[in-house]
């Protein structure tokens, strides 16, 4: 089945878009040389450049590059948080000719070998003095690696120098040849490597992406050509660069021109949508359930007349949402109320993420249906879109006067969507890679020889073309009764009961029942221990404790209400750590490394079946 729609789009910014990343960007200097660019923390406020200001940069560190011997298609790493050097340094290694290889700041040292190794790096952009320590760890293992460029590590004046530095190198080349960098643009084809990004391993060894120039210019300009942003918003950035859907968020800015507020830290992610006011952003699901569930139990905590106001708002809310979407008349009187309770509720709720927003988009995983719909009562939109990054990251989205609940939305203009016999998900399109680096067999699995990407996700397109995810394809089980279950579907819907919870990985491939390891979300347990005599114990005591499993048993109860019987979570067990980045269970893009834990807890679910 392939998936059609009605919607037409012009075809002028695709047809037109730039030859490659370089071109792209230096035309956006050209076109709007003095709007802001981007915006960025310094000490206790924010600084901002223009177009032609992050130009100049980009123009000398991309002749830096070249004067340092970087030749076209050679790798060039980036191993740092989001921030504004991360940009400049991605987008002077793709005007000098060279291929951006990304490394998340988490990543641990023996894995930070093996990508640059594998990828063949020969300079490096480093952070700090962890990341250099990192590249010291494992110089050995890097021959061709020649030299690091730190953005706030010690320098040495030799292996590792400074961006300063790096600019400087840029300066006297320039002087003799002021053309150089417009010369590797102009060389850089349409299919020439810009972007080598390694999953980030939620099973084995991370697999090197190989994306091209006009993955990237085709992404930008498929979100111009469908009108859903334009050179007046104003977009804050958090998401790892590192990662697809932070990437194709730079070629979207391209594209569009739009100015951009980075900052990478996750921790202010609130703070900074309160000054910088923005009118959308990215995200991945988990910062919405831990905004969702942050909002309710504080309203909890309040309780008497406010949690009473802040309830009956939210049923009111969703009730007017349901009759809208159905084409029913929204009495007068429910209108009425709904109006109040804006100003009493709702608006203070779209004040914390500063109160411009005009939608959120959502990737990287799926986002449970009731707290889109959830947002969406308190006048806030959630675009859910999908894509992985064997596709540039995007290949379908919702549109913010065209979208569904619990859909992903519609395939971008260029592309291609089919849904496969056994119900996996295919694309097909400018933006899917052109392999996995060094892997022609694992290439071969994934690309047809007509070019379609098994997305390895399954899912179905209703009449209107809006995609529906419904599992991975690896994911789904069969118990030994014979039943099918998809565990995200399950999953998904904890986390939108619970207001604690973090994570909740259901388990039962060939067993009789079903069964569940949890986690809760440390933050929102301190506020529970405050409220209930348990204040100042950690994280483990309050898990082990049964005040707390009484509180989860109730919310496991009520998910098993709205299952099927064969999927109902018979047993199941809290553990004693949330799982995180930095503990090997979570990708950098927050998504569960659902193979990692059942082996780390190979034993406690074996247990729950005793």
């Amino acid at each position: 089945m392939s998936a059609t729609t009605a919607v037409t789009y012009d075809m002028t910014a695709i047809d037109d878009r730039a030859p490659n990343v370089g071109r792209q960007f230096f035309d956006r200097v050209r076109a709007t040389p003095n709007r802001e660019a981007y915006r960025y923390p310094k000490g206790d406020s924010w600084e901002s450049q223009t177009w032609q200001e992050t130009g100049d940069h980009v123009t000398k560190l991309a002749a830096g590059l070249v004067a340092l011997g970087i030749e076209p298609e050679q790798r060039v790493g980036i191993a740092a948080g989001t921030r504004f050097e991360w940009i400049l340094a991605d987008l002077a290694i793709m005007s000098a000719g060279g291929a951006t290889t990304t490394v998340y700041p988490s990543t641990m040292a023996d894995d930070v070998g093996y990508i640059l190794a594998d990828s063949e790096c020969r300079v490096v952009f480093a952070e700090d003095d962890s990341q250099i320590a990192k590249l010291l760890e494992r110089k050995s293992e890097l021959p061709h690696l020649a030299k690091v460029i730190t953005f706030d590590g010690a320098t040495d004046g030799d292996w590792v120098i400074g961006m300063a530095d790096l600019e400087k190198l840029g300066d006297e080349l320039l002087a003799g040849n002021p053309h150089v960098v417009e010369e590797r643009i102009d060389a850089t084809r349409p299919d020439s490597l810009a972007t080598l990004i390694y999953t980030s391993g939620t099973t084995g060894r991370p697999k090197g992406v190989r994306l091209q120039h006009k993955s990237w210019t085709y992404e930008g300009a498929a979100i111009q050509a469908q009108g859903i942003l334009d050179e007046t918003d104003l977009q804050f950035l958090w998401l790892p660069m590192a990662h697809s859907f932070g990437k194709v968020l730079l070629s979207t800015q391209l594209a569009c021109g739009f100015a951009t507020a980075v900052d990478g830290r996750v921790d202010k992610i609130i703070d900074n949508l309160a000054v910088v006011r923005p009118t959308f952003m990215g995200a991945a699901p988990r910062i919405f359930e831990k905004a969702h569930g942050r909002i309710v139990t504080m309203q909890a905590s309040e309780g008497g007349l406010k949690e009473k106001i802040f309830n009956q708002a939210f049923k009111v809310g969703l009730q007017v949402d349901r009759l809208e979407r159905e084409g029913k008349p929204v009495p007068f009187l429910l209108a009425k109320q709904r109006a109040l309770f804006d100003k009493l509720v709702f608006s203070k709720i779209r004040d914390r993420f500063g109160g411009r927003v005009r939608f959120f988009i959502s990737g990287a995983a799926a986002l449970n249906q009731e707290i889109a719909e959830w947002f969406h009562a308190a006048g806030i939109v959630i675009l859910e879109g999908y894509g992985m990054t064997e596709s540039s990251a995007g290949s379908v989205v919702n549109h913010p006067d065209d979208y569904r609940f619990g859909s992903v939305g519609l395939i971008f203009p260029g592309s291609e969507l089919k849904i496969a016999e056994d119900g996996e998900i295919l694309i097909k399109g400018p933006g899917v890679m052109e392999g996995y680096h060094n892997l022609p067999e694992l290439t071969a699995e994934a690309l047809t020889e007509d070019g379609w990407l098994h997305t390895g996700d399954i899912g179905d397109v209703d009449a209107q073309g809006f995609l529906r995810i419904t599992d991975r394809k690896k994911d789904l089980f069969k118990t030994s009764g014979g039943k099918y279950i998809a565990p995200s579907a399950i999953e998904s819907q904890f986390k939108a009961i619970c207001p604690y919870g973090s994570q909740f990985l259901v388990h039962g491939a060939e067993r009789n029942f079903v069964v569940a390891l949890i986690t809760l979300d440390p933050d929102a347990m301190e506020g529970w221990a405050a409220e209930n005599g348990m204040a100042g114990k950690s994280y483990a005591e309050l898990v082990a404790s049964q005040q707390v499993k009484d509180m989860v048993a109730g919310y496991v109860e009520t998910l098993n209400a709205r299952l099927n019987r064969w999927e109902t979570i018979k047993k199941w067990i809290l553990l004693d750590h949330d799982l995180t980045v930095e503990s090997g269970e979570l990708t950098p893009s927050l998504k569960v490394k659902r193979k990692v834990v059942e082996d780390n807890y190979k034993s406690e679910i074996n247990g729950l079946y005793r």
